[in-house]
């Protein structure tokens, strides 16, 4: 009896090893899709490419010219989990030969939509027609047609052939890196970070207007407008969020080490300050913190301090602080990030009364050595915005020039 059961047993361990080792997810570029609306088959693609370094696999997704990497990857029997860099999402998935299936949880939002992905497939979308009709160009667009919620923005996209990249940019941010294709008269576009899940759906009318339906994750859907415009523009992102007349700048919260931080510290005493409303949910927030930690190490010996502070999605305070952490160190940032224990623009607002309202994320304040405001840029113009991205800095860079004189 002990000698079958040393045998069996060894049967097992082998049977575990051998399974184990069939488990190797294939390298190379898969197209993978959350399914927003099963019922209407409402499917949002995306493609991302599998790799190996030191036998430990990692996947790069790709959204025009971002590139995100993940290495938190467990495989384990025939199973594959891997956890979004920066924000509180992840996939899980059962392996099969060239095929993924599974769901994306999305913590932050607390909604989980299903995935499936097919290794070798490389077009995001599957074209139909050869004939195109050119999306190049900046379009004034209008989301929410038709309801008390409508907003405007500008759609800036470039097309190669059948290939359309490009973004809208809005007054509380920019919709990031957009990639698609033209189809005759109809317009696919997706976009996927790990936080946000974006689909535009357009068509062309004989008049050259374009119109559609944006969805984003599970449950946000609204028509979309748009008209080619080359002088649209959008309000001034310095002329939105006004100050209290008399209410005096000051602020204290806990950091990410559970010590209390006051703009009052003898550390920010006669400094120019930037402080950064912002939060770990927030793709545009990522996109403000990798270009003002690289800020921080230019003008941090000219006198200028940086603090954010993170409005999260939990009143949890140690989720919130690893949270945060994951975003500080995902791009170095040697600047304070505090944690508000606050979440949404409305307690964003009671929390600094010298601000009238706070109406986006990131919404970022400038104040001078005496800590009086100088300006409030609210909103934020990324990378995946070209031009306007590089006025946004130009406009940085000059306005804390002036301040440190």
């Amino acid at each position: 009896m002990i000698k079958k059961a040393i045998i069996f047993s060894c049967l097992l361990f082998l049977t575990s090893q051998i399974c184990s080792a069939q488990i190797h997810i294939n390298d190379g570029l898969w197209r993978g899709v959350l399914t927003l609306d099963v019922k209407k088959q409402i499917e949002l693609p995306f493609i991302f490419n599998v790799y190996y370094a030191d036998g430990a696999p990692s996947i790069t997704i790709f959204n025009a010219d971002e590139k995100i990497v993940i290495d938190e990857i467990e495989v384990k029997n025939d199973s594959v989990f891997f956890q979004m860099p920066v924000f509180d999402s992840e996939f899980k998935c059962k392996f099969f030969p060239g095929l993924l299936q599974g769901v994306w949880i999305n913590h932050s939002k607390n909604y989980t939509i299903p995935f499936s992905a097919i290794f070798g497939q490389t077009d995001r979308f599957k074209p139909h027609v050869i004939t195109r009709v050119d999306f190049s160009g900046r379009w004034e667009t209008t989301f929410g047609i038709g309801t008390p919620d409508s907003s405007k923005a500008i759609g800036v996209f470039k097309q190669n052939k059948q290939i359309l990249k490009g973004t809208f940019l809005s007054e509380s941010g920019d919709y990031r890196y957009l990639e698609g294709i033209a189809d005759g008269k109809n317009l696919y576009l997706s976009s996927f970070d790990g936080a946000h899940a974006y689909l535009f759906l357009g068509i062309m009318d004989e008049k050259g207007v374009v119109n559609g339906d944006f969805y984003s994750g599970l449950t946000g859907h609204e028509k979309f407008k748009a008209v080619g415009n080359n002088v649209f523009e959008l309000r001034d992102p310095y002329t939105i969020t006004k100050t209290v007349k008399g209410e005096p700048v000051n602020f204290s919260f806990i950091n990410t080490e559970g010590k209390t931080i006051s703009l009052s510290d003898e550390k920010y005493k006669n400094k120019v300050i930037i402080v950064q409303l912002m939060g770990s949910w927030c793709p545009n927030c990522m996109d403000e913190t990798a270009y003002l930690s690289t800020l921080y190490n230019d003008y941090q010996s000219k006198g200028v301090e940086i603090i954010a502070l993170a409005y999260e999605r939990t009143t949890d305070i140690e989720k919130a602080k690893s949270t945060v952490l994951r975003l500080k160190n995902k791009y170095g940032a040697a600047y304070e990030f505090l944690i508000t224990g606050l979440s949404g623009s409305v307690a964003a607002q009671k929390s600094l009364p010298f601000l009238s309202s706070v109406t986006a994320f990131p919404t970022t304040i400038y104040l001078n050595k005496k800590h009086e405001v100088e300006k409030i840029y609210t909103g934020y113009n990324g990378p995946a915005t070209g031009a306007a991205y590089t006025k946004m800095k130009e406009s940085t860079e000059n306005l804390l020039n002036e301040l440190i004189k």
